[in-house]
């Protein structure tokens, strides 16, 4: 498959307690199958058992366990780079630093993860022989993910320096969002791969800059009745947006994700644009700043650890 361009979402993986609980919660929620490797470093530098999953035979994430009980239990988002060392030096030039150096992950490539200047957490992918996700974009699969800060000029300054993007504000009803478009693209909706989401006064203090990973589903209440079902917990009930149905999840182990439902446009030919590969930015401001504020507590144990 096709390289990945620097700084787009090329991986996510879950550090959980219990990947076989996980492989359980997800295997069921989003009818993945898993495949192990381990014994070396993976992605993020842990040693042990790594468990790829598959969606319809494609890679499409990893469930990977904790160092140690301190570490968060979180779903990581990594971004693509030719050079792993080269934008670890940017990071470190405007102000983030790395967590975990550069390592390789036998011949699948070179892994690092990262900070921002607000604490927020990410990781790098070189790719070796494996470039990232075969399926993304599609139900069941990674379909956006959004930074959120405090600071959001110093955010917006530290991503548009390190990953060269090109910001798109947002208004109306999605006033202090920012998409964010690959170098060498138009900017705006249609080249957008992720995004930033500021946060306000209504935030609890002692919530942490973080980023939030969404799945495409086909069905998002059902998914909340899914997740109930499983042993995790809605942190924001279902509600719709102009990209969709959203809702804010945590697993049965306490890692937080969303969800989104793309609206139905065979019946609906006024609705928002087709989603590409990449995914769409789902609305922020109303029921993802929910779920930030009910998770507020398992964020601030994640910013103590990192």
């Amino acid at each position: 498959m096709a390289a990945f361009t620097e700084g787009t979402p090329c991986w996510v993986d879950a550090s959980l307690p219990d990947v076989e609980a996980g492989k359980r919660f997800y295997g069921e929620l989003f009818g993945w199958t898993f495949s192990e490797r381990g014994g070396g470093h993976v992605p993020g530098g842990v040693r042990g058992r790594y468990a790829d999953a598959f969606s319809d035979g494609r890679l499409v994430g990893a469930l990977t366990p904790k160092r140690d009980g301190r570490m968060p239990t979180v779903w990581g988002v990594y971004f693509a780079t030719p050079d792993a060392t080269a934008l670890g030096r940017r990071i470190a030039e405007h102000g983030g630093r790395l967590i975990n150096d550069p390592l390789p992950v036998d011949s699948a490539g070179i892994s690092a993860v990262a900070a921002d200047p607000g604490g927020a957490v990410f990781g790098l992918w070189q790719a070796g022989s494996r470039q990232g996700f075969e399926k993304q974009g599609e139900p069941n699969s990674f379909c956006w993910t959004e930074v959120y800060t405090r600071d959001h000029e110093r955010a917006d300054d530290f991503y548009e320096s390190v990953f060269h993007f090109q910001g798109t504000d947002l208004t109306g009803t999605m006033t202090g969002f920012r998409m964010w478009s690959p170098a060498g693209t138009e900017p705006g909706e249609s080249t957008a791969v992720g995004g930033r989401s500021a946060i306000t006064d209504e935030f609890p203090p002692e919530m942490p800059d973080h980023f939030l990973v969404y799945f495409c589903v086909t069905d998002c209440d059902a998914t909340a009745e899914a997740v109930v079902r499983l042993g995790g917990r809605i942190r924001t009930v279902p509600s719709d947006t102009p990209y969709g149905r959203i809702a804010v999840f945590g697993d049965n182990q306490g890692a937080t994700f969303a969800v989104l439902a793309e609206p139905d446009r065979s019946a609906a030919p006024g609705g928002p644009r087709e989603t590409e590969s990449r995914g769409e930015p789902p609305e922020s401001g109303g029921g993802s700043r929910r779920a930030d504020r009910d998770a507020a507590d398992e964020d601030g144990e994640a910013a103590k650890s990192a």
